[in-house]
């Protein structure tokens, strides 16, 4: 538990609150008791409901809290303030990695990669989609794989592109940044050479660029590509790796209100899929004397781990299922699923530094373990904290009794409709 509270302390779970004006100064609310309902409510399956969360809080807190005064909570401001909280937790809380190959020859490796949250079409409006009629959300995710951490991370409609996000400048220097197709750009690419750092993409299939020179010679009546686009004759080679200098043609950014034609030269590199029978093709400015095709392969697979993230976010905690038409729910839920995936990844690095060196946890198997006892940690958090929720039968009388006393509830309505009707 003190690992918890340290990386959250209460006081400043208060502090900022109070700061923010998520709560007023003498409010029944008791806001550390709400974040960590949030965390591991969010966490247990059974209770991911916004009904839920208040079960969590109230068998929690030394008062409880009626539903309307609890969904009254639910405001933009509350968003904000959790997004804090996650941002605070990305600087304390390292992800596991599982980068075995030799990345010394950079100050670090980055992971730029984006996944769509699918909402409620009454959503539409403020998380625009790419089709009509539907909603969606993007989180978009920088991570630093060397520090095994997430630098930076963003929400905004589906609509909104990754590569947007993304900005060049001095922080990329001696850096590798690995980018899927979504920030497939030319001029990305020559930005990133020329501030000293380095990249390595998949390249586009409607990218065609003029090969200009081969970077290994071959043996035997081997095909000539130089001079030749790289897709018009990949299709043609059987060679194990494809690995030559290329000419790409891009536009620079805005000047005067003029955009000026540039071209580059970077190294394609192709890494045959004997299965699919053909190749998997990367573009880079990594050199050849320092990185082999293979090399290239191998480090771009480090990629899997964002890919892991996001796959655990959306099976383990269902971040893409939110079943709401408010959007400051849609973002209060989506800060929840992150600080329960960053508390979770902070009690596994206990787990590890407190297990024989010999064990392995893998992360899935993990987040499920670390779901099954959400509930009991939350329990024992609270008496650790020292909060003394109020009797457990009273806490069942007040959940389970009806709310709205002019609602009737089904059985009374059948009731009603079944019972025979007196003769006037």
């Amino acid at each position: 538990m003190r690992r918890l509270t340290t990386l959250f302390p209460s006081e400043f779970l208060e502090e900022h609150a109070e700061e923010l004006g998520v709560v007023e100064r003498e409010g029944k609310l008791q806001i550390p008791v709400l974040v960590w309902a949030l965390v591991f409510g969010f966490a247990a399956g059974e209770s991911r409901t916004l009904a839920g969360f208040r079960r969590s809080y109230n068998s929690t807190a030394d008062e409880t809290i009626s539903p309307g005064g609890f969904y009254h909570r639910l405001t933009p401001t509350l968003a904000e303030y959790l997004r804090d909280l996650v941002e605070r937790g990305l600087d304390e809380v390292a992800v596991p990695d599982a980068v075995d190959t030799d990345i010394d020859r950079f100050r670090d490796v980055m992971i730029a990669d984006g996944t769509v949250l699918r909402l409620h079409e009454f959503l539409s409006d403020e998380f625009q989609a790419r089709h009509e009629e539907q909603a969606g959300a993007k989180l978009h995710l920088l991570h630093n794989a060397t520090e095994q951490m997430i630098e930076r991370i963003d929400v905004t409609d589906e609509k909104t592109h990754d590569s947007t996000l993304f900005k060049t400048g001095s922080w990329l220097c001696e850096r590798l940044v690995l980018f899927d197709l979504a920030y497939f750009k030319y001029r990305r690419f020559a930005l990133i050479d020329e501030n000293d750092g380095y990249f390595v993409s998949r390249l586009k299939q409607n990218a065609n660029p003029v090969i200009t020179e081969e970077l290994r010679e071959w043996r035997g009546r081997a095909i000539p590509v130089e001079g030749e686009q790289i897709q018009d004759v990949v299709d043609d080679l059987s060679r194990q790796y494809i690995d030559v200098e290329v000419e790409a043609e891009f536009k620079r950014g805005p000047y005067e209100g003029t955009r000026s034609l540039d071209t580059k030269r970077f190294r394609v590199v192709g890494v045959r899929d004997e299965d699919a029978d053909d190749y998997h093709l990367y573009i880079t400015n990594l050199p050849r004397e320092e990185f082999l095709p293979a090399d290239l392969a191998t480090l771009y697979r480090c990629r899997w781990e964002v890919e892991t993230l996001f796959r655990e976010l959306k099976t383990q905690y269902e971040l893409d299922e939110f079943d709401t038409s408010n959007p400051a729910v849609v973002e209060i839920l989506l800060y929840a699923a992150l600080l329960s995936l960053l508390v979770s990844r902070e009690l596994l690095d206990l787990v590890t530094e407190q297990a024989d060196d010999e064990l392995v946890f893998p992360p899935e198997r993990w987040a499920a373990t670390f779901r099954s006892h959400a509930q009991l940690i939350l329990h024992d958090l609270g008496e650790y904290l020292g909060y003394s929720p109020p009797p457990l039968l009273e806490r069942l009388i007040e959940d389970a009794q009806k709310i709205h006393q002019q609602r009737p509830i089904l059985q009374e309505t059948l009731a009603t409709a079944t019972q025979p009707r007196c003769e006037s």
